[in-house]
């Protein structure tokens, strides 16, 4: 099963050489990138082979893409010019490649019919990893935003942030324009374009892709535990992503049945005697009720502190390179993950 077409047409060749690049660096997207910088051979193409999402330099619109079988054209516009004539969407060309393609994929998402989600993509299994500890302040979220980032230099990882507070917005020092509260809301709609809203969605530090977490912890505990189960299996099934990190939250409904979705669990723990009792009032939950199988899957992990990276405006970014990155570079090491 043939990837999608993802074409680029740009008379300005250091753009659309450039652009192509970054797209092919890119493991999000479940696409074939072709790059041309003429009308007359992307047309000369398009006779050959289906197109499903054009990208093109607003000069180089033609008559002729009205008789070519294309899913879905986006028009690069440089703010001036007849963009508000045009019968097409658009998309403003000098912004960062990141902004372009999340605007590109939102764009494309608009219209359920263009992308056919029951295919699903040509991949490996998608790994579910969960990041869950009934413990607080254990550095959970530094370790699952250290293991995405070093899992991501070899491969495409996902990372869902699932608690109630999560403090990105501080963190990254930046607001974010969509978030996993969106993604809910079109998984609740039964949105038959979740992949690409998700592109449209899609952060990321190092190489590491990341959807921002919910601002109001309402859309955590108002969300059904079936509906964050679709959205799993649809980045499962037809999400390029080969590893899923799930930082999960005690907000969550029905909890267990998330953590029975991962196919590992890490689970940082402290030594102090209340962290040990919340610890053993956890198992034993499990045990009453009928969940041993989670149980196998935990893997306790004490964690080194790195208090030199607590004042750093670039702490997410120097994660790997912490105590705790060498530390998560041994367990890679160790579980083969």
């Amino acid at each position: 099963m043939k990837k999608h077409i993802f074409a680029i047409c740009d008379p300005e060749a250091e753009y659309a050489r450039n652009f192509m690049d970054y797209l092919n660096r890119k493991k999000n997207l479940p696409f074939e990138v072709q790059a041309f910088t003429g009308s007359e051979s992307l047309v000369a193409y398009g006779k050959e082979h289906r197109i499903e999402l054009l990208l093109i330099a607003e000069e180089a619109v033609c008559g002729e893409l009205r008789d070519m079988d294309i899913g879905k054209i986006i028009v690069l516009t440089e703010g001036v010019g007849s963009a508000e004539k045009s019968p097409y969407a658009g998309v403003y060309k000098y912004q960062s490649s990141a902004q372009v393609v999340r605007e590109v994929m939102a764009c494309y998402g608009e219209e359920a019919s263009v992308l056919p989600v029951q295919s699903p993509v040509l991949k490996k299994t998608t790994e579910v990893l969960g990041i869950y500890s009934p413990s607080g302040r254990c550095l959970k979220t530094s370790f699952a935003l250290t293991l995405g980032q070093l899992l991501g230099k070899n491969r495409p990882v996902l990372y869902l942030n699932m608690e109630e507070y999560s403090g990105f917005d501080s963190l990254f020092g930046k607001n974010f324009p969509a978030n996993l509260s969106d993604l809910l809301y079109y998984v609740r709609q039964g949105e038959q374009n979740l992949t690409a809203r998700i592109n449209s969605m899609v952060q990321t530090v190092g190489q590491l892709d990341f959807i921002p977490p919910v601002q109001s912890p309402l859309d955590i505990r108002g969300t059904p535990w079936q509906d964050w189960i679709c959205l799993i299996r649809e980045i499962m099934l037809h999400s390029p992503y080969e590893t899923l990190i799930l930082d999960i939250g005690n907000g969550l409904d029905e909890v267990f049945q998330i953590l029975d979705m991962c196919g590992r669990i890490y689970m940082p723990v402290l030594p102090d005697k209340m962290s040990c009792c919340k610890l053993a009032q956890f198992e034993n939950l499990l045990r009453i009720l009928e969940y041993p199988q989670i149980l196998t899957k935990i893997r306790r992990l004490q964690l080194p502190f790195h208090s030199e990276l607590e004042k750093s405006d670039f702490y997410v970014d120097q994660l790997p390179w912490s105590n705790l990155g060498d530390y998560v570079k041994e367990l890679i090491r160790k579980e083969m993950i």
